[in-house]
């Protein structure tokens, strides 16, 4: 008897060849042509990184980290296309991807999920049980997070525990364990992706309500700029706590300074709410999060 006949390999394999013809759309599915996303995850989780290995990481961490964060990015996009395939039909940003435009079939979409997760899966073999544990409840969070802005205005607190997981397994994965500082650097990231991802949702906010989609712009409403504001403030203030904590140098202190000025620029840029600008905003956010890393390596130098 043949293992492949039959089972869901030989059905992989035989649509392996329709995949590659659509190759263009499974790249506009996963996102790879906006890598804007991959950024604001990558940033995170390779200064936590940084910070666990207090300095320079191994080289096999620093591969499977890269090339995590790319792939279970691209993971989340895949299935949150198929958790939004009816909503995105009626917001005018998204009506141009893949499965809306019918290029690529929910069921495509779900085979490219299981795909990358399997991918990023085998990455984390590379590292320790106890990162491999996480991973789980990674996945669940990367799979319940489209669905939440049907039953809560606040979905963007779920997307911060996603983008902030790699944080806890960078520390597993370098020390087996997650100390306090980890769980610092945690809230930090939630209360950033939380002010960033409010701007990405300000940029929709009117197809959003039409939709009967939720978010924290909408639930903010025109106290969404101060909102923000606390988040950021927050989030600042939390790194500054992290510096402490670490007995970090000037070269942290400036780069967090210089951060805060590029929040402060993200704050004018939103503050006529018009949805351009907003997406500007969102997207200045990988400045800050590059510069909070060469802050960090420049203090293990």
């Amino acid at each position: 008897m043949n293992f492949f006949e039959n089972s869901p390999w030989e059905e992989l394999m035989n649509l392996t060849p329709i995949m590659l013809q659509k190759f263009p759309q499974f790249i506009q599915l996963t996102r790879i042509d906006r890598p804007i996303g991959i950024y604001l995850l990558f940033w995170p989780t390779i200064t936590s990184l940084w910070i666990a290995a207090e300095g320079l990481p191994s080289f096999s961490l620093l591969i499977v980290f890269s090339l995590g964060t790319v792939v279970m990015r691209s993971a989340g996009c895949c299935i949150n296309d198929f958790a939004d395939y009816e909503i995105d039909r009626k917001v005018k940003r998204t009506q141009d991807r893949p499965l809306v435009i019918k290029k690529l079939s929910k069921r495509e979409a779900l085979i490219c999920f299981f795909i990358l997760s399997s991918i990023g899966f085998c990455l984390l073999l590379f590292t320790n049980v106890e990162t491999i544990l996480l991973s789980f409840l990674a996945i669940a969070v990367i799979v319940i997070y489209p669905f939440m802005k049907r039953y809560t205005n606040l979905p963007q607190i779920i997307l911060g525990i996603a983008f902030s997981w790699g944080i806890l397994m960078a520390f597993t994965a370098t020390l087996k364990d997650i100390p306090p500082i980890a769980f610092l650097l945690f809230i930090a990231n939630v209360l950033w992706t939380v002010a960033y991802d409010t701007q990405y949702a300000m940029v929709d906010r009117e197809y959003d309500l039409q939709a009967g989609v939720k978010s924290t712009a909408i639930l903010f409403g025109y106290a969404d700029r101060i909102m923000i504001g606390i988040l950021q403030i927050g989030f600042i203030l939390t790194l500054a706590l992290v510096a402490i904590h670490l007995q970090f140098g000037d070269f942290f202190y400036a780069s967090i300074s210089i951060a805060s000025l590029f929040l402060i620029y993200q704050q004018y840029l939103i503050k006529d709410r018009l949805p351009d600008l907003c997406f500007k905003a969102f997207l200045n956010n990988s400045w800050v999060g590059a510069i909070i890393f060469l802050g960090t390596v420049s203090n293990y130098l």
